[in-house]
């Protein structure tokens, strides 16, 4: 029996000019748990993906062989699909029901008569199944196995050489980014100078945990790289100049070039893994 995971989902819906908040309850279905072994961290070569992406192409060239009358093809690419098709039940035994046998098994008849309307009627059949699945499995699937573990991850201060808890360290930079609005907004200049140096140190540790998962330095780039960097040059400025406007819109700026960009990708999906672990 497959473990069933509620889950709120608050949507904040503009069905007045004013705008109504409505609370809406989506039941998720969790895969089984035997999938985990195909992702990483228990399984580098990402077996499960690489398996239906296979599908896929193979789908794909039955498709369009059968259309073009390629038999000797279309029968090759066939034998590929059904080995593929078949090891979903090795893989997850739990969903060895789910699976199209008879369908398959009149697509390599089909294939054998050289029935092209026999083959596209049985890769229809087969493909609505996978769709099904799809529906039901991928997106909860894709949140719980491909979405980074920050919990497991450390970040070493250059100021002292201690490790502290990724959690701790976002925290951190949370209080860093506030105390410069409050600093600056109250006139308390040496404050905010102080507090964003400590921002910029804090920064560049975080961006050194970039390296646990990605293996080039596009992703630090992207969030902690030219744009945030000038706009902590601008922040700079605007504090030793008491030029408020200029200091809030360069703070608001290196939000969202190291803060927000970075939630949207990582932080949103992490959040809701951690609500859909059982």
């Amino acid at each position: 029996m497959v473990k069933k995971s509620a889950v709120w989902w608050m949507a904040i819906c503009l069905l007045t000019g004013i705008g109504d908040s409505v609370a809406a309850e989506k039941w998720l279905t969790l895969p089984p748990a035997s999938i985990a072994q195909w992702y990483k961290p228990q399984n580098e070569r990402q077996v499960w993906l690489h398996t239906m992406f296979s599908l896929r192409r193979e789908m794909q060239a039955i498709t369009e062989y059968a259309a073009a009358d390629e038999q000797a093809l279309t029968r090759k690419w066939i034998e590929r699909f059904a080995g593929h098709y078949l090891k979903i039940a090795e893989m997850v035994p739990e969903w060895k029901d789910e699976l199209e046998y008879q369908w398959l098994e009149r697509l390599q008849l089909a294939a054998g008569a050289g029935d092209r309307d026999g083959i596209e009627r049985a890769l229809r059949k087969i493909g609505q199944g996978c769709n099904a699945c799809h529906r039901e499995y991928r997106a909860v699937t894709a949140m719980l196995y491909r979405t980074p573990e920050f919990g497991n991850i450390s970040i070493k201060s250059s100021a002292d050489g201690s490790t502290e808890q990724f959690a701790d360290v976002m925290e951190q930079l949370s209080l860093l980014v506030n105390r410069i609005k409050i600093a600056t907004d109250d006139d308390r200049h040496g404050v905010a100078l102080s507090s964003l140096r400590e921002l910029r140190s804090r920064l560049d540790d975080l961006g050194e945990s970039c390296a646990s998962c990605h293996k080039d330095p596009a992703p630090r780039e992207r969030f902690l790289g030219t744009l945030t960097s000038a706009a902590l040059q601008d922040l700079e400025r605007g504090i030793k100049q008491g030029d408020k406007k200029l200091a809030g819109r360069s703070l608001g700026g290196a939000a969202v070039y190291a803060c927000a960009r970075c939630h949207a990708v990582h932080r949103a999906p992490y959040d809701m893994r951690e609500t859909l672990l059982p």
